[in-house]
């Protein structure tokens, strides 16, 4: 073989595997697209501009037809024919240049602009050579659709607008395969001069230049008369309107955790579209009342997926706070875990459904809990407690449960914000100490309702037993409404609960069915209190409205067999029925509540049993229960004392407060005695402080250190509690 031969076989060959290589395998690599979000069924919720500016939404392979006919009929009539260079097209493109003096037609068919956006390079006659020896190349590696879907995912649009996806909703409010043939028409014509023929300049000759590609259209059967007339009497857009903003919040929470890309998330976007008309409509009523910001979220039960997302309730989003996504930010959680911790003692079985809890006032390290109507029950079932939401005996079902048990439950339940230590939180964890945010609440109200049915095993609150008897004290909360679900059989039931933290700066309200968990807040976003804000005037009704917009379908089964066990149950006491109890209720009970403890308030006096209360619960119980029988004297060979101290607990350390003048007048002690006209003599230490009739109440002022207060009543009983003084 001469050397000429091999010469020419190498360069022919270096020529094939450039034109093999010549190609990118990825045309626009590092090209910056938009944060596009889209509802479940891929409707447009709403978008961010890309890095540079550009509303560039993703590519995609699909072209409607109407936009691929004009598309094709005005830029490239051979498109299906070619092999991405059109030789006439290029003759005669030269042919108008030579007479027109400048260049007038480029004769590029699609194939060869897709390559020179690709390239962004400057349009001289050395760039329009490799475009289309790069448009042949590009032709064997992609079929036609292939190509007309890249072309339609970059074309320039005017302005800030790239791509047909972004230039459709731009101009015209809609997706690309709702367009008009008169909006497809002008989309097809605009990358051909997207700076000279912007809607917004120029709009004569767009308009023309439209309806003479209509008429072409027409002429070549693609679009009948009626349709070519109707076209024609479309107006040119004025100018780029706004995108959607369906779930402004949720799309600026993706443009930062999934920047440039396009989302598709669970959302419906016709129940989105529902609740934030619904949560704007009440945001208008309470901003009258200094309630600026409401929150929503609806998540499906049976999936865990989010519905609707109301980050903030929208009111085109000038006022201050409104950017603010409340849904994930940690507020102060008020009554609204109280659920969780009630559900988790029947699981453990230290409680069952109406034990009776204290209602009494008490002083722990300080902490003074206080029921929201500042009164006290004296002893109150933990159900009813729930469904009243009761202060007082849920500190008393925390210290059973333990506080560091509960920051972790809280924690395996997905409560995300619960990152401080047990002391930090102490009893007023239960009470809004810790911050929760609306959506990490929601999902665990969220999972309490699907545990219902099949217990998921990573989800700590799963007895299905505890869950049921759970949501049943939460249907008895009282509705915004005033309506009696259980005289009026076509009233949705929801089990809800409400919560409002100190100082009236956050309403809650959660509710559940079996297929939707529903959350709701209200307040301000700046934290600022206002009188009145609860979580039952404010958010309750918004609840129950977004609840009327769902489906009605079931409500929750009790438990199957195998799920419980029966066992009696005082119906006085609520404990398990020990021997002198009579009135007995045959209960499903979660298994652990086999271990709980009997009775502790029926006993035998003179041979008649008796339902008999600690002095302290009973001060108050009988208060509010008429029929209820003190005991008047001891019961031979008990430890029966009847009285009991209401403050301070044993053991507490107190300070004694100084008052405005400077003066000490010392710590109030308070007594409850069996005996209303009993006479209670009061010692400190050693030293006497006075006595008491009716109210037993004194005023104990003693130095740092270590104390101990006797009193003795008219009848000889003594009682001594011991106490430190804080420096």
């Amino acid at each position: 073989m001469s050397c000429k031969r091999l010469i020419v076989k190498i360069l022919i060959a270096g020529a094939v595997l450039w034109y093999a290589l010549c190609l990118p395998s990825d045309l626009f690599k590092g090209e910056k697209y938009s944060t596009v979000v889209n509802d479940r069924s891929g409707r447009l919720l709403g978008a961010r501009t890309s890095d540079d500016g550009q509303w560039r939404f993703a590519p995609t392979d699909q072209v409607p037809e109407k936009y691929k006919t004009a598309l094709i009929e005005f830029e490239d009539r051979w498109f299906y024919l070619h092999p991405g260079v059109n030789p006439a097209a290029i003759a005669r493109a030269a042919v108008q240049n030579i007479r027109s003096g400048h260049i007038s037609s480029g004769g590029s068919t699609i194939t060869m602009q897709v390559v020179r956006m690709s390239r962004g390079k400057d349009r001289t006659i050395r760039e329009k050579i490799i475009e289309s020896i790069l448009a042949t190349r590009l032709e064997l590696r992609h079929r036609k659709r292939k190509i007309l879907a890249m072309y339609a995912s970059h074309a320039p649009f005017g302005g800030n607008v790239v791509g047909l996806r972004a230039a459709s909703w731009r101009y015209f409010g809609r997706e690309p395969d709702e367009l008009s043939w008169g909006e497809a028409a002008t989309l097809a014509i605009l990358p051909n001069s997207p700076s000279s023929m912007h809607p917004g300049r120029k709009r004569t000759e767009l308009l023309e230049k439209r309806n003479r590609l209509l008429s072409r259209l027409r002429e070549r059967g693609k679009i009948t008369g009626e349709e070519y007339e109707l076209a024609c009497h479309e107006p040119i857009p004025e100018a780029p309107q706004a995108l959607p903003s369906y779930a402004p919040h949720l799309v600026d929470r993706y443009a930062k955790v999934r920047h440039g890309e396009t989302v598709t998330t669970t959302i419906d976007l016709d129940l989105q579209t529902r609740v934030a008309q619904l949560t704007d409509s009440w945001s208008g009523e309470l901003s009258l009342q200094g309630i600026n910001d409401l929150a929503a979220v609806v998540i499906d039960v049976h999936t865990g997926e989010i519905l609707s997302y109301v980050g903030n309730a929208d009111q085109g989003r000038k006022r201050p706070g409104a950017q603010v996504d409340i849904l994930r930010s940690p507020r102060s959680t008020g009554s609204i875990l109280k659920p969780l911790l009630y559900c988790a003692l029947l699981q453990d079985g230290k409680m069952l459904p109406h034990t009776l809890l204290p209602d009494i006032p008490v002083s722990i390290g300080g902490f003074s809990p206080q029921n929201f109507d500042m009164q006290f029950a004296g002893a109150v079932s933990a159900s009813e407690a729930l469904a009243r939401s009761l202060n007082v005996p849920a500190v008393h079902m925390l210290r059973m449960y333990g506080i560091q048990r509960f920051c972790r439950l809280l924690k395996e339940c997905g409560l995300t914000t619960v990152n401080r230590s047990a002391d930090d939180y102490g009893l007023s964890l239960i009470l809004g100490g810790a911050e929760g945010t609306l959506l990490d609440i929601t999902r665990a109200y969220a999972r309490m309702s699907e545990s219902t049915v099949k217990a998921p095993a990573d989800f700590p609150l799963n007895d299905k037993t505890a869950l049921w008897w759970t949501v049943d004290a939460l249907k008895e909360v009282n509705r915004p409404d005033e309506i009696d679900w259980h005289m009026i059989s076509s009233v949705k039931k929801v089990a809800w609960k409400t919560g409002t933290s100190w100082g009236f700066r956050d309403g809650w309200a959660v509710g559940i069915t079996p297929d939707y968990a529903v959350g709701v807040w209200a307040g301000n976003a700046g934290g600022q209190g206002v009188p009145g804000l609860t979580g039952a005037r404010t958010a309750g009704p918004v609840l129950f409205e977004i609840f009327n917009l769902l489906p009605d379908k079931s409500w929750f089964t009790e438990p199957q067999y195998g799920d419980y066990i029966t066992a009696e149950v005082c119906r006085e006491s609520g404990h398990l029925a020990g021997p002198y109890c009579q009135n007995i209720d045959n209960l499903m009970l979660p298994k652990t509540a086999a271990s709980s403890d009997p009775c502790p308030y029926h006993r035998m006096v003179d041979g008649e049993s008796r339902f008999i209360l600690p002095p302290a619960m009973e001060w108050f119980y009988r208060q509010h229960h008429p029929e209820y029988r003190p005991l008047a004297k001891a019961i031979p060979g008990t430890d029966f004392v009847p009285m009991e101290f209401i403050y301070p607990e044993p053991g507490t350390t107190i300070f004694i407060p100084r008052q405005l003048d400077g003066s000490i007048k010392g710590a109030t002690f308070s007594l409850a005695h069996r005996n209303q006209k009993a006479t209670v003599y009061w010692h400190l230490d050693e030293n006497y402080l006075g006595e008491t009739r009716y109210i037993h109440q004194m005023a104990v002022n003693a130095e740092p250190g270590p104390h101990t207060v006797t009193v003795v009543d008219s009848d000889g009983n003594t009682l001594s509690i011991g106490f430190t003084v804080g420096k």
